[in-house]
């Protein structure tokens, strides 16, 4: 029983893991475009691809907001 229980456990962790995954910092830059490019001209993006991009940036913002060195490792001043 116990066995299984941590079986579950472990599939979970990793299926939560995978999913969580971050995404590349030329996503987010796409999704600024692509979030920019909809407020000026209706109809050029779907709700769910608007939806996702803003999800995306909201999680840079907070991520990069938490971050005290730059992508190459230097403090951030």
């Amino acid at each position: 029983m116990m066995v299984l229980r941590t079986a579950l456990v472990v599939t979970a962790l990793v299926t939560t893991t995978l999913t969580a995954r971050a995404e590349d910092r030329s996503v987010l830059l796409n999704c600024k475009a692509m979030v920019e490019h909809a407020s000026k001209d209706t109809g050029t993006a779907t709700e769910a691809e608007l939806t996702r991009c803003r999800q995306i940036i909201r999680e840079w913002a907070l991520r990069d907001a938490r971050t005290t060195v730059d992508e190459q490792g230097r403090q951030l001043k």
